[in-house]
Formats: C-alpha cells, sequence, structure tokens
C-alpha cells in the first residue's frame, strides 16, 4: 500500500483532502460536523454532574427523604452505563445518523419531563431515560467523528477538541449547575438541555449523511441482555456500596452476579456468529490500553470532583456558582493540553510516553491535594493541583480516545466507540462509589472515641478527603503502570484495512 509522507495510507489521506469522509458527513462540512458532536458530547457528559449541585433544592421542592436522594444520580447512570455497548452496535446497525438524531430527541423529551417532574418518582424515571438515550447519543456521535475524519492530522485535532469536551463535561456541568440553580431554578438543569439538543439536531438534520456500513452485522441477542445485565450489576453494586456498604447482600450479591454475566459474555464472545464486541475491537494492544486508560482515568477524576466540591463548599464556605468558577482553570488546561497532544506530541512520541505521563502528573495532583487543610487558600493550594490536573487529564483523554477508535472498520466503528464511554461510566461509578466509601469509613474512623466538636468535624471531613485524594492518586499510579507496559512504542499505526474502506466509505 501507498503511504504518504505523514505515515497515513494515500487513500485515506485524498479522502480527507477532498472532504469525502464517509457516509455520515457533508463533504465540506466535517468541522460543522465536530461542532455538532462536541455539542451532543457535551450534553451528556455534563448531565452526570449538571444535577448533583441541584439536589438540595430539588428535595425541597418534592419532598423526598436523604435516602432516595441517590437515585437521582443512580437512575442515569444505571441506564447510561448498562446499555452502551447496545446503543453502539445499534450505530453500526441502522446507521450513525439516524441514531444520532433519535437519541438527541429521546434526551431532550426525557430532560422536559425531569424538568415538569410533579414527583420524585417521575423525577427519578425521565433521568433513567436520559441515560438510556445518551447510551444511544454517545456512541454515535463518537462514531460519526471516527468516520468523518479519515486524515491523520485533520483526526488528531478533531480528536483533541473532543477529547478536551469529554475530560472538561464534568466540570463544566458543576459551573452550569451552579449558576442555573443559584440564578434560575433547578429545574433548569434539565431543560437547558432542551436548548443543547435543539442545535444539535438541526445542525445533525442539515450536514450528516444517511447510511449504514454496507456489510453491517446482525444484533447478537443473548451477548447485547449478558453485558447490559453484567454492567447494570456493576453499576448497581458499586451504587449500593455507597449507601448501604460492603457487607449488605445487595452490594456483594450485584457484584457477583456481574462477574458471573461477564464471564459468560467473553465467553459467549469467542462463539457468536455476529458478537456484539468482536475480539479484534479489543484484542488490539493500544486500543484495549486505551480502554483501561479511560476507565482509571475516569474513577481517579470523577471522585475528585466530587471531593474537590465538597472541600469548597463545606470547607471554605464557597457558594455553588463560586465552586464551578474554582474548577474552570482545570478546564482551560485540559483543553489547550488535549489539542496540544493530538496535534504535536502523539504523531511525533507516540502513545507510550504520553499518557503514562499523564497519568504520573494526575496522580501527582492527587497527592498534592492532601496537603490542603482550613486555612488553605485557593490561589495558593487549590488551583496549582488543579491546573497539574488539568495537565495530566489533556495528555490521556484526547490520545486514548483517538486511539481506541483509530483504525477499525466501518461495521464496528460504532461499538468501539461505545467501549470508551463504558470504559469512562464504568470507572466513573466505581471510582465514586469506592471513594465514597472510604472516604465515609476513615471519617467515622476518625471521629470513633473523640469528644464531639465543630472542630473536630472539620478534621474528621479533611481526613475522609485526604484518603479519597491518596486512593484516587492510587487510581493514576496503577494507570501508569498498565499503559506504559501496554502501548506500543513510536508513533501510532494507521489501520491499512481501514485505510482501504475510507474511499469506499467516501463514495457512499
Amino acid at each position: 500500500m501507498v503511504r504518504s509522507n505523514h505515515g497515513t495510507p494515500a487513500g485515506a489521506e485524498s479522502v480527507g483532502r477532498r472532504g469525502g469522509t464517509g457516509p455520515d458527513s457533508g463533504s465540506d462540512h466535517r468541522w460543522l460536523v465536530l461542532c455538532v458532536v462536541g455539542l451532543a458530547q457535551l450534553m451528556v457528559v455534563l448531565d452526570a454532574t449538571i444535577v448533583n449541585i441541584a439536589l438540595p433544592s430539588a428535595q425541597r421542592d418534592l419532598g423526598f427523604s436523604d435516602g432516595n436522594r441517590q437515585w437521582i444520580v443512580t437512575a442515569y447512570a444505571l441506564a447510561f452505563g448498562s446499555l452502551l455497548l447496545f446503543g453502539g452496535r445499534l450505530a453500526d446497525l441502522v446507521g450513525r445518523k439516524a441514531t444520532f438524531l433519535v437519541g438527541l430527541v429521546g434526551f431532550a423529551v426525557a430532560s422536559a419531563v425531569g424538568g415538569a417532574a410533579p414527583s420524585f418518582e417521575v423525577l427519578v424515571t425521565a433521568r433513567a431515560l436520559q441515560g438510556a438515550f445518551g447510551a444511544i447519543l454517545a456512541p454515535a456521535a463518537l462514531s460519526l467523528l471516527t468516520t468523518t475524519f479519515t486524515d491523520a492530522r485533520e483526526r488528531a485535532k478533531a480528536f483533541g477538541i473532543y477529547g478536551a469536551i469529554a475530560g472538561a463535561g464534568a466540570a463544566v456541568g458543576l459551573l452550569l449547575g451552579g449558576i442555573l440553580t443559584e440564578y434560575l431554578d433547578w429545574r433548569w438543569c434539565l431543560y437547558v438541555n432542551l436548548l443543547f439538543a435543539a442545535v444539535a439536531f438541526l445542525g445533525g438534520l442539515r450536514l450528516l449523511r444517511p447510511g449504514a456500513a454496507p456489510d453491517r452485522p446482525d444484533l447478537d441477542i443473548p451477548g447485547t441482555l449478558l453485558v447490559s445485565s453484567g454492567l447494570f450489576c456493576v453499576v448497581y453494586g458499586f451504587s449500593n456500596a455507597q449507601r448501604h456498604g460492603w457487607s449488605a447482600g445487595g452490594t456483594w450479591g450485584f457484584l457477583l452476579a456481574a462477574a458471573v454475566l461477564l464471564a459468560v459474555f467473553g465467553w459467549w464472545q469467542q462463539r457468536a456468529r455476529h458478537p456484539l464486541l468482536p475480539m479484534r475491537v479489543v484484542s488490539d494492544r493500544d486500543r484495549g490500553a486505551s480502554f483501561l486508560a479511560m476507565f482509571l482515568s475516569g474513577a481517579g477524576m470523577f471522585g475528585v470532583f466530587l471531593f474537590l466540591t465538597y472541600y469548597m463548599q463545606r470547607i471554605l464556605l464557597y457558594s455553588p456558582v463560586k465552586a464551578g468558577v474554582a474548577f474552570l482553570p482545570l478546564v482551560g488546561v485540559l483543553v489547550v493540553t488535549s489539542v496540544m497532544t493530538t496535534n504535536v506530541l502523539v504523531p511525533r512520541f507516540g502513545a507510550k510516553p504520553v499518557v503514562p505521563t499523564g497519568m504520573l502528573l494526575a496522580g501527582g495532583a492527587m497527592a498534592w491535594l492532601t496537603g490542603l487543610n482550613g486555612s488553605s487558600s485557593y490561589a495558593a493550594h487549590v488551583m496549582p493541583p488543579l491546573l497539574l490536573l488539568g495537565l495530566g487529564l489533556g495528555l490521556i483523554f484526547a490520545t486514548s480516545m483517538n486511539l481506541a477508535t483509530a483504525g477499525v472498520k466501518a461495521h464496528d466503528a460504532g461499538v468501539a466507540s461505545a467501549m470508551v464511554n463504558t470504559s469512562q461510566q464504568v470507572g466513573g461509578s466505581v471510582g465514586t462509589s469506592l471513594l465514597n466509601t472510604l472516604a465515609t469509613s476513615a471519617a467515622s474512623s476518625y471521629l470513633a472515641g473523640r469528644r464531639p466538636s465543630p472542630a473536630l468535624f472539620q478534621q474528621a471531613q479533611l481526613h475522609s478527603y485526604d484518603v479519597a485524594y491518596w486512593w484516587s492518586a492510587a487510581f493514576f499510579a496503577f494507570g501508569f503502570l498498565i499503559t506504559f507496559l501496554l502501548f506500543r512504542p513510536g508513533a501510532p499505526r494507521t489501520s491499512e484495512a481501514s485505510a482501504e474502506e475510507a474511499p469506499a466509505r467516501a463514495a457512499m
């Protein structure tokens, strides 16, 4: 095969230059497609955190108990995490444009129902529907990006921007949730999705081309049921641990069921005629390392957003809006680093030094945060580790998302994209639940046998945050080891199979 000087197969590069970049994109509008896809991804990612700040207001308005409050978050995570692989394969089966638009409409309708919810039950149902349609939308969005940008340099720029959105979405959700709750009403944390969805829907309707891969596979129904049930049990089991502890039957029972279901799923995928998750998608070293990087960084990142938000609101006494604004330096560094990483560092050095370095920097930021105390200031003690964390996450996310979907065939683009989202979502659920449980236990142990006082309670809180930060640092340290061992050295290689398909995709 003839290759260009930039290491990209000549066929793929010429397609990128002509702009005929796949069945799902308009020939001259691929950067507008990136805007549409990025907006949809931002909506899905920020919805994992935007409601958190609104929970106290929603609880006062609808009158549900503290014990039920967690279900507003858990319902979204359960539906989203358990249905992602099905959503990815759906995009491969019926076409990315159709799946993308259906996901947008469904997410918007669910958001409207949630915003107008007259009761706790309706709100929880709406959040579950948001998660279900988000599981359809997110893989379709990423697979659209994968099939739209085939030129190596343009792909690097696009995934740099997309990775920044995926990494910064949680922090943006905290800020936007604080602003909407403080100045409007908690219901606007859900209504705001109507604006995002409307703009993305109109853009997608105009810019995206219909179509699916000509050799699209059949749906693996047993595999879909197995993996959806298994992922549901994973997310529910860890969520249950936050409320009832690790010894509760609802915790270890669901986690045991998850292990069995996912093991059977893996066995079935090697025997199914049309597997839901073909082994060729996960067996590539760079791709497997990317999935693990998304899982481990998701576990560390989501937990930290939770505890650092607690610290700023409970110890520094920040308002929700001020706490959200405090994360903006991290967002800025993450965005700039993501774009620079995929355009400069990875093409020159490859992922092997870049992602492990990001893991080390993020882990160092976690360790740095353990120095926070009741007299710490934002400028001197909070912002510097946040900047370091943004630098580390910027090296991890864009690179991992790019390599996790690079070289996949057209009929596997959706499920490969779903694996990226699944890795981050399940990692976030596991990390948040595990860190929250460890922090709660640490606070209880600190208070045991001591005379209660406001100062003691504050020290117990600070101690619990430190425990969470150290465990987050451990996630990133393990991520350093895994990614250093798995990523191939040198600049990433474009899959020849994928490149040969690029002209065919452009002609569709």
